[in-house]
């Protein structure tokens, strides 16, 4: 058995990627911070893919030694203090358990290597983030299919990608339908909180950023389930492998860190795909314009005043907090009384869009009577009914 699990690592550095980090390599720069675990593992792909393997058995060792809980690393740099050894017995020989950690541990460095060549287009943005306000100071994009997170910064020309960092999904990937079904859930959804480690099990390392699972669109869906955060890993660990969370979204203690440093609570959004679609800038005022144009048209009628101009832009699904369509419409009667005809401005507003089975826009703005200064945030859930754009959930969250 030890002589099985000795050629088994031997052939795993290769399939680890080394073989394919030719592919890759021609990448313009290592899209980490140079000194980061990860931009130092590469590093060493990149010297053994140059033939260089003296040196990458040195940095191996340099990175074992300064991230012990690394355990990619510790397996790269294991197979290279036996690249000399001759082939032996075949993998099949191995525990499935321990096949299974392997194979996990080869997709990990695909995905990691991968982020080298499969970067971004310069200036795009995912399709998702339609329009954010100056309060939306980050942004966030998750790409379950290369295991990647990416950060905007969000400035005077608009969002910026700053970083990406490798993540961990659900053990059964995702696609979240019920609780309990070890999937990630997709679609689009605001940090609620900050939680530091003082206030949590090592479990979740560096500290957590709860997101508000089910949403109004996955309790139309019927889906089920709670508890979905990004958080970090044990204290004992440096990463997990790319499927093996109970559905909430994980990175390095490191990464994490600095999300906590970054982002805030209520107005960080945050798309979990399972693909990312880049769109241009052009293409996204296209976008931009559209939902604009549809945000607009309902502002306009609600300034009227007349219930008979805002009413056909919901829904006749239209549920919130246990009113439907019907006390909906009663609702908005009162609210366009006690508005006594004063024009409503929009502030601060963020559109998202979403895709699935359906097309969704999740709007958030806050609600100002002409004449005064502040107002209720609200959020509008829009989906197409018959071709037409409706609102099926308004509700207040601040």
């Amino acid at each position: 058995m030890i002589r099985s699990w000795t050629a088994w690592r031997q052939g795993a550095l290769l399939a680890a990627g080394l073989w394919a980090a030719g592919l890759v390599f021609a990448a313009a720069a290592t899209p980490v911070p140079p000194t980061s675990p990860e931009a130092r593992l590469i590093q060493v792909y990149r010297l053994v893919q140059a033939g260089r393997t003296r040196e990458a058995l040195e940095q191996a060792e340099s990175l074992t030694r300064d991230v012990p809980n690394f355990q990619l690393a510790q397996l790269v740099y294991g197979d290279l203090l036996l690249v000399r050894q001759k082939p032996r017995a075949p993998a099949e020989d191995l525990p499935p358990a321990a096949r299974e950690q392997m194979a996990q541990l080869r997709r990990e460095a695909d995905q990691r290597l991968a982020a080298l060549a499969e970067r971004p287009p310069s200036g795009a943005l995912p399709r998702e983030f339609v329009e954010l306000p100056p309060s939306s100071r980050h942004a966030i994009a998750v790409d379950a299919s290369r295991s990647r997170l990416y950060l905007f910064e969000n400035g005077r020309h608009g969002l910026k990608l700053v970083a990406d960092h490798y993540v961990s999904v659900g053990r059964l990937g995702v696609g979240k339908q019920v609780q309990g079904d070890q999937r990630t859930p997709l679609g689009v959804y605001f940090i609620t909180s900050r939680l530091d480690p003082v206030q949590l099990q090592d479990f979740y390392g560096a500290g957590a950023l709860p997101l508000n699972y089910p949403n109004e669109y996955d309790r139309r869906q019927g889906r089920t389930g709670h508890g979905i955060w990004l958080h970090g890993v044990p204290s004992q660990n440096y990463a997990r492998t790319p499927q093996s969370t109970d559905g909430c979204v994980v990175l390095a203690n490191g990464d994490m860190q600095q999300l906590l440093r970054d982002v805030s609570p209520r107005t960080t959004p945050v798309v979990i795909s399972q693909a990312l679609q880049w769109v241009t800038p052009a293409q996204a005022e296209s976008g931009r314009a559209a939902a604009r144009h549809l945000i607009e048209q309902w502002r306009a009628a609600r300034s009227s005043g007349d219930p008979r101009r805002l009413l056909p832009f919901y829904s006749s699904q239209f549920s919130a907090g246990g009113a439907d369509a019907v006390d909906w419409a009663r609702t908005v009667e009162k609210d366009l009384r006690a508005a006594q005809g004063r024009a409503t401005e929009l502030k601060d507003m963020s559109i998202l869009a979403w895709r699935d089975k359906d097309d969704l826009l999740v709007v958030t703005f806050g609600l100002v009577l002409k004449g005064q200064r502040t107002g209720q945030v609200k959020r509008q859930y829009w989906g197409k009914e018959g071709g037409q754009w409706k609102i099926f959930f308004e509700g207040a969250i601040g």
